[in-house]
């Protein structure tokens, strides 16, 4: 504990020079989107394989067909577990930047009304100081005890935020210098201010288009209405079908492999104090709308869903055509969770449109991505263990939290490299990231820095014991 403490006390003491850092790395414009910041992209690369390397890594800027990955290793302790610690240092762009309040790659650190203080700047949440928690962390470590209570690799991605087109070769081509006993990826948020989390699950997602095709032309409905079948129609009766009054879906087999929530979960995500009317009630909203019998937590964290993202058809301009259109279109996407299969699932609504097409109508499919859905085992002694870490760091104990979106990332690191991965973040849900004014709270920095030191001599610890 000794060697715990002083390391805790080195990063408290080295505070402002790690702010100084954050700020450094905040100024580089790394848009990984416009080709016009392609060299700030490797500008960023570049300053982060130094930092590393100046602490003690053997650290390297990567080239691939888009943007550079940084690697980086550390050896630690004969027999410690091998982590890997994945973060991207590209940034979204700034637009609209007449939105901005200063500069977004000029960072402050700003004291607030209340007393409080943040770091502003494109990039301070997401996600370079999230990852530079976890650096700073190990520079800490490195300085007081000359080593890392873990082996240590770093893997930070250029393309996060412009669909990681490089990322699947580049895991592909290094999957062993890459497989860890565990990945620790730090861009989520914490529960509040106060209460840290470990994201246990991200729903998976299947995405499909759907045409429905009938006359080989236009029609005007007054010389054909009523005798021409009309896609619109088919359509819509079609999606309307996908569920029934109480909000399931009603897919054949769209239920496999969905798993009840154990009680233990439910009772913290109960204990949550999330307030459902002001979730809803926040974008106009006051009744759940998925299935019945569900909180709203079970209904975006642990249930899979079908929505409509959208429908085209026939003439929609301004004004009014009396026209039977041709075809009709939908785009539908699939939120998956713990162990539904994508392919499983794209077939039965493929088989599902097809049965209830009339004669003179034909359905044309187009895929749009499709993963599986990633469940930290509830059980897993990695997550009891980062749990009680983080608990000893934060105010109030730290909770197991869903996540209704998707970090494709996650998935690969389990299909490709065989790794769970422990989700541990600490923005907050007001740092506007994507957004203009984008801001990380200096508790969330501090804290964050601290946080992941705890985990480290957890970790290394545990395996020791």
């Amino acid at each position: 504990m000794a060697s715990l403490d002083s390391v805790l006390a080195c990063l408290d003491l080295n505070l402002d020079r790690s702010v100084d850092r954050l700020k450094d790395l905040l100024r580089i414009p790394s848009i990984s989107t416009d080709p016009a910041y392609a060299a700030d992209c490797r500008r960023a690369a570049e300053w982060l394989a130094g930092d590393l390397s100046a602490i003690g890594f053997a650290a390297e800027v990567r080239d691939t067909a888009g943007r550079p990955m940084v690697v980086a290793h550390h050896d630690g302790p004969e027999g410690a577990p091998h982590v890997l610690f994945y973060g991207h240092y590209d940034v979204q762009p700034v637009d609209p930047l007449e939105l901005w309040e200063a500069d977004p790659f000029a960072p402050e650190l700003k004291t607030m009304p209340d007393g409080s203080q943040r770091i502003t700047g494109r990039g301070s949440a997401d996600d370079k100081g999230q990852l530079m928690t976890f650096v700073e962390a190990c520079r800490a470590f490195i300085a007081e005890t000359g080593s890392l209570p873990c082996r240590v690799t770093i893997f930070l991605e250029g393309e996060e935020e412009s669909g990681s087109p490089s990322l699947l070769p580049f895991l592909d081509a290094n999957r062993e210098e890459l497989t860890a006993d565990v990945a620790l990826i730090c861009d989520t948020n914490m529960w509040d201010k106060d209460t840290p989390a470990i994201s246990t699950g991200l729903r998976g997602l299947v995405g499909e288009e759907v045409v429905i095709h009938a006359a080989n032309q236009d029609l005007h409905s007054g010389y054909f209405g009523g005798a021409a079948a009309n896609p619109i129609r088919v359509l819509s009766k079609v999606l309307a079908d996908l569920h029934d009054e109480t909000g399931r879906v009603t897919l054949p087999g769209f239920y496999d492999g969905v798993d009840e929530l154990p009680d233990e979960v439910k009772t913290i995500w109960n204990n949550l104090g999330f307030d459902a009317a002001a979730f809803l009630g926040s974008v106009g909203l006051s009744v759940p709308a998925g299935e019945q019998g569900r909180s709203v937590l079970e209904q975006v964290w642990a249930r899979p869903t079908a929505e409509i993202n959208g429908i085209e058809g026939g003439y929609t301009g301004k004004g009014f055509k009396t026209v039977i259109a041709s075809e009709a279109k939908a785009k539908v996407s699939f939120r998956l969770v713990f162990r539904q299969d994508p392919a499983k699932i794209r077939e039965a609504f493929r088989q599902f449109v097809r049965e209830r097409l009339p004669a003179d109508c034909t359905a044309e499919f187009h895929e749009h991505g499709g993963s599986p859905a990633i469940q930290l085992p509830f059980d897993s002694p990695l997550l009891d263990t980062a749990r009680q870490a983080l608990s000893d760091e934060w105010p109030k104990p730290a909770v197991m939290i869903g996540m209704g979106g998707s970090i494709p990332v996650v998935g690969e690191f389990k299909r490709r490299l065989g790794m769970d991965s422990l989700l541990i973040g600490f923005g907050l849900g007001d740092d506007r990231i994507h957004s203009p004014n984008e801001k990380y709270e200096l508790s969330s920095f501090r804290y964050g820095q601290r946080s992941w030191a705890r985990i480290l001599h957890a970790l290394g610890t545990r395996n020791a014991r």
